[in-house]
């Protein structure tokens, strides 16, 4: 047989050492003991291609560092989450945040700073600050509004004029803009703020009758006959015959009008059969002290005073000691990290150091004009950085690893606007790379509340963990209900609908925003770097272990060890080649190593990336 011995700087390679099973403590359940179970390799070099393969075996990079949970084993189960980026659905959230990041940038969307300590009413009204506190004002009375219409939502829930069991949309009260109202009809003028939630909750309504027609129909319950004719217009007009005590307190009064919930000034609300036209965001305060002839003077005379300009600049990994900063600024601000935690070395291991293989662009189709590898996207406003987002371009996917921001700008919600440009650059770029079609998240984690917003980018689908097929994830949500560890692709032909159809789109998107806090708005990535910091820190406790995780995993992948590839001084040899160089103890104790190698990685990449024994 041909020797393969060759320089292993003659071509680009992938060059591994197996680091074996790896115990830690949990960052996400935060358990006391080491149950947190992976198997590491340390990569000295990668292809672009084979770590694609082993994404699609559910590993994972840290700097150089490569994991893969033990899913069998390890306290909280990672399953790998990708989203095709042609498919992708956003959800009313996801749409606001777009929205508000323009307006920022538009100017009508002021920065939030801290509150400044109070002053005269006299100079109050001079002071530039005023419109400003005004509109925040308006805004905490919109939602003060929006409060009260989910209140009266959830009355008609429990008193079971809707239906229980399913996820209500959220009430939204907007202002009607002067130039948006209808002023043919009368009263018009007078219309302040509005709401179509009348339109979605009859939406729920239909989606839930159509899930439910075949089921219990001849039972007649209380709101059944309500339900059968629960248009916009009747959802409206209920809601508002329970917001009547609302006028009292807030000098408003309000009407139903075609589906709308309309607030107008007190004492002049007439509303005809015409449609209103309903605006989506407020620019402006509400009702002051200043007439309104007198504030549309005011804001005609600077109209792009304080317009703003975003920048999106991608660059290859490398240290920035700009970006840094604000990395270290964002670890002690955001995540409550010591300053001494935070160092340079550090931050380089796990977010600049990587082992990819850089790919040059190419015209053939099969490269994107910035290349394969390892880049940073720099989020630039006005000349100042904001957001950082680490991220892997390969031939299938861009994969997110990490996003740092500045904690001043956390309320334009950077970390979804990040996930959502990230969405949008692959669409883009498949112009130039036919296969890359993918965005992949990381991992999800059903059992860690802060992890299940991943799911919001709908459609997205999960890697089983044996058999490494992808699985919707409307499939695999009521699995994971009731068991951490789950063999998805027993389940794949599973049809949709059942409980999980009536789950999405739309209530696994809110319901999941709803569950994860402040953090939430800005980070599909931050729970790999307390996993990985653990790592770190308990390295010396780390054990080599080759046992194989189960014999149903190990069934699974059972391959040849004969042409696993070896990397040793310098040559690179089949283990055929070389097996009768050790003698019986040596040559068992490397073959329980290789099994469990190719048990992890699979027959095909043991057979194309190097096995380093130095």
């Amino acid at each position: 047989m041909k020797n393969e011995a060759s320089s292993s700087n003659s071509r680009e390679e992938s060059v591994v050492a197996d680091c074996g099973r790896r115990r830690s403590s949990c960052g996400y359940c935060k358990s006391s003991g080491r149950t947190s179970i992976s198997h590491g390799l340390w990569a000295h070099s990668i292809t672009v291609h084979d770590y694609q393969d082993l994404l699609d075996r559910g590993w994972r990079r840290s700097g150089c560092f490569l994991y893969k949970p033990e899913m069998e084993r390890t306290c909280c189960p990672s399953y790998t989450i990708r989203l095709k980026a042609s498919d992708f659905v956003p959800s009313k959230e996801q749409l606001r945040v777009y929205r508000r990041i323009q307006r920022f940038l538009d100017g009508t969307l002021e920065e939030r700073k801290p509150i400044e300590p109070s002053i005269s009413s006299s100079a109050a009204e001079d002071s530039p600050s005023c419109g400003k506190k005004e509109e925040n004002k308006a805004e905490e009375f919109m939602r003060h509004l929006s409060d009260k219409i989910d209140k009266v939502v959830l009355t008609y829930i429990e008193s079971g004029e809707f239906p229980s069991g399913i996820q209500m949309p959220k009430a939204s009260v907007k202002k009607v803009l002067p130039a948006k109202r209808k002023l043919s009809v009368e009263g018009s003028e007078d219309l302040l703020y509005s709401s179509n939630i009348a339109f979605q909750i009859a939406a729920t309504l239909r989606r839930k009758q159509s899930t439910d027609m075949d089921v219990q129909q001849s039972r007649k319950s209380r709101h059944s006959a309500a339900e059968n004719d629960l248009c916009p217009k009747s959802v409206a007009e209920k809601l508002v015959s329970s917001l009547n005590q609302l006028a009292n307190l807030s000098r408003l009064s309000i009407r139903a009008c075609n589906g709308h919930i309309n607030f107008y000034s007190a004492g002049k609300s007439a509303c005809s059969d015409g449609d209103v036209q309903i605006v989506a965001l407020p620019e402006e305060s509400g009702s002051g002290s200043k007439s309104s002839s007198a504030k549309k003077h005011k804001s005609s005379e600077h109209p792009q005073a304080k317009k703003r300009k975003l920048e999106i600049r991608l660059k290859r990994s490398s240290f920035d000691p700009e970006e840094y900063e604000l990395y270290r600024r964002y670890q002690i601000k955001v995540h409550n990290d010591t300053p001494d935690r935070v160092t340079e070395s550090s931050y380089r291991r796990f977010l600049v150091d990587t082992p990819l293989l850089f790919v040059s662009p190419s015209a053939d189709g099969k490269v994107p004009p910035c290349g394969f590898g390892s880049f940073h996207q720099q989020y630039i406003i006005d000349g100042k950085l904001v957001a950082v987002g680490v991220i892997d371009i390969l031939p299938k996917c861009l994969s997110s690893k990490y996003l740092f921001w500045d904690p001043d700008y956390a309320f334009l919600s950077l970390g979804k606007y990040s996930a959502l440009q990230e969405i949008g650059w692959v669409k883009e770029n498949q112009a130039y790379c036919a296969s890359l079609q993918y965005y992949y998240l990381g991992y999800y984690i059903h059992s860690c509340n802060k992890m299940r917003y991943k799911a919001a980018y709908y459609p997205s689908e999960l890697l089983c963990p044996l058999r490494y097929q992808w699985v919707a994830f409307h499939i695999a949500r009521p699995l994971l209900d009731k068991k951490k560890y789950v063999v998805l692709s027993d389940f794949a032909s599973l049809q949709d609908g059942e409980s999980s159809q009536s789950c999405i789109p739309e209530s696994v998107m809110e319901s999941q925003h709803d569950n994860i806090g402040v953090d939430d708005s800005n980070d599909v990535r931050m729970d790999d770097n307390e996993e990985m910091i653990d790592f770190e820190s308990d390295s010396s406790d780390d054990e080599l272990d080759p046992e194989t995780s189960s014999m149903e995993s190990s069934a699974i992948d059972v391959g040849d060890l004969t042409n696993v590839l070896i990397g040793l001084r310098g040559s690179r040899l089949r283990y055929k080649d070389l097996q009768r160089a050790f003698g019986p103890t040596e040559r068992n104790y490397l073959e329980a190593q290789l099994h469990s190698y190719q048990r992890v990685v699979g027959p095909e990449l043991s057979e194309r990336m190097v096995y380093s024994l130095g």
